[in-house]
């Protein structure tokens, strides 16, 4: 039997609005058209949000590999919750006679079934889709039918939960310093030490976080500093937590030769398309951070992070860049120079040719550091890395040795 229903959708009012708030109106129709004459009991529309948490944890003892290969599906406990946040229903087509059985005859073609639903004014956590955790508002329409099964089809619409960034608390400086010392046993060959600070804490989509920074390389090895946002999402259910972390963009430093600095003045970090932080939910929470690494060959890396907060609401008063008058480091703006070069660009930078990959490769494991550090003294074997790793000349457009 063919079925009479051809179409059957949700159009909303602004189809181009990013993100709905609190208290604010969802207004649409519904869309329905019929090939031949159709009897309909009602359509009804409704609209809703929730979080909801879910992930497998492994049953205890099956940690080894032949317990995990020999562990069945069954045995794996699942851990699951859910929050409501709304709920709200109307009918916008119904036969109103009050008899049982009583239908609605809608003729051939497009019929249109307008809705509304008001948000509520309490706040709302953002949308947001992750690895372990989901929050999603959703409307959903269905048309019951006397003598068919009923027919319905679901939307989803995006909720955003607006931070504003001009809050004293994310417009404060944030900076951090660390200091690592390399080497074994009695054969140490210095310390590493990073100092990191940003201007403010809290950033939106498409911003530049200036990155301040001060890297000293007193060790033998050579070293490269590295910058990165991470994304961490945490999922709690049940008294149980689990967290999944991912990098969303990052930018690297030059290589710093042993003995010697490097200092980072404004060094930007674009921030990429990113849903905004979620801090009001007790199933799911969004969090993001700076962390500034120096890559250390043969020994593990010197790490330090600062947190940020992603938000909808922009600085006042802020270029495009974000950049604002405080900071430590503020007074030092020779750097901006480099941003508008009136002659052709120069040729790629050294760190941006040699990859990390490569940098691994030709780079001793820490036992073979340290015990050249011992045969050779420690200072000689730092010129042989240097040298290894030499950068081309620097760029000039005017020939030095002219024809």
């Amino acid at each position: 039997m063919v079925d009479r229903i051809t179409t059957l959708g949700i159009v909303f009012d602004d189809e181009q609005k990013n993100g709905y708030c609190s208290g604010e109106v969802l207004s649409g129709y519904v869309l329905l058209e019929v090939s031949a004459v159709t009897q309909i009991k009602a359509i009804n529309v409704s609209a809703g949000g929730s979080a909801h948490v879910s992930w497998n944890e492994r049953p205890r003892g099956a940690t080894s590999p032949i317990s995990v290969s020999i562990a069945t599906p069954s045995l794996s406990r699942g851990v699951k919750e859910e929050v409501e946040y709304f709920a709200a229903s109307q009918a916008v087509l119904e036969a109103t006679d009050g008899g049982v059985g009583q239908c609605l005859s809608l003729s051939v073609g497009r019929h249109e079934f307008a809705f509304r639903f008001e948000l509520p004014h309490r706040p709302l956590v953002s949308s947001f889709t992750g690895k372990y955790g989901r929050v999603q508002y959703w409307v959903k329409a269905e048309v019951r039918r006397p003598s068919a099964p009923d027919q319905s089809v679901c939307r989803e619409f995006p909720v955003i939960s607006h931070i504003d960034l001009n809050s004293p608390s994310l417009l404060c400086p944030v900076s951090t310093n660390k200091e690592k010392m390399i080497g074994c046993w009695i054969f140490t060959s210095g310390p590493i030490s990073l100092s990191v600070n940003i201007e403010r804490k809290g950033y939106c989509n498409g911003e530049e976080i200036p990155i301040f920074a001060e890297i000293e390389n007193c060790s033998s090895r050579l070293v490269v500093p590295k910058a990165a946002i991470y994304q961490t999402q945490t999922c709690l259910a049940k008294g149980k937590t689990k967290t999944y972390r991912q990098a969303v963009a990052s930018v690297r430093g030059n290589h710093i030769p042993s003995g010697c600095s490097d200092r980072w003045n404004g060094k930007t970090l674009k921030v990429p398309p990113l849903s905004p932080s979620i801090l009001n939910s007790a199933l799911v929470r969004v969090e993001y951070s700076l962390a500034v690494t120096v890559q250390i060959p043969g020994a593990k890396k010197l790490s330090t992070e600062l947190p940020i907060v992603i938000g909808t609401i922009p600085c006042a008063g802020l270029g495009a860049h974000g950049r604002s008058g405080s900071g430590h480091f503020s007074q030092d703006v020779s750097w901006l120079t480099l941003a508008l070069p009136e002659q052709p660009e120069a040729p790629p930078n050294y760190a941006d040719v040699v990859s990390e990959e490569e940098f691994e490769q030709h780079t001793p494991s820490a036992v073979q550091s340290d015990e050249l550090e011992r045969q050779l003294g420690g200072p000689i074997f730092a010129y042989i890395q240097e040298f290894r790793f030499q950068p081309p000349p620097v760029y000039s457009e005017v020939d030095p040795y002219p024809v």
